[in-house]
């Protein structure tokens, strides 16, 4: 069973409130699909010190709703910020690989243990 098909999109809010389109060369955008879950990441170089904010806005089979973000700088260089999002993103999909190879380890056990079984009892 498989989740509606979702698109994300993201906007930035002015000072004035007013929403615009990011460019592509304003940010790369990541998605991390999993059966059942899909998540977006929006990576952006910030000048320093900007107070902008930014909106993300899911399509679905249901209409588009604009999701809760959580968003800000802490205080820390913005490549230091990018270093540690592109390695956290680097550990989740390598989390997300090593349970994919488990599962398929684990089916294979189970096959050449069915399989085992069988041909003992002929």
């Amino acid at each position: 069973m498989f989740p509606p098909l979702v698109r994300f999109s993201w906007k930035r809010q002015k000072e004035d409130g007013e929403l615009e389109e990011l460019l592509p060369a304003e940010g790369e955008q990541l998605e991390i699909r999993e059966s059942g879950r899909t998540a977006s990441i929006l990576m952006i170089h910030q000048k320093d010190h900007s107070t902008e904010k930014y909106r993300c806005y899911v399509k679905h089979e249901g209409g588009t709703v604009e999701a809760h973000t959580q968003q800000g700088t802490t205080g820390l260089p913005v490549s230091f910020q990018y270093e540690v999002r592109v390695k956290l993103f680097c550990l989740l999909y390598t989390v997300l690989i090593v349970k994919s190879l488990v599962y398929c380890c684990g089916l294979s056990l189970m096959v050449m243990m069915i399989n085992t079984n069988n041909a003992h009892h002929h």
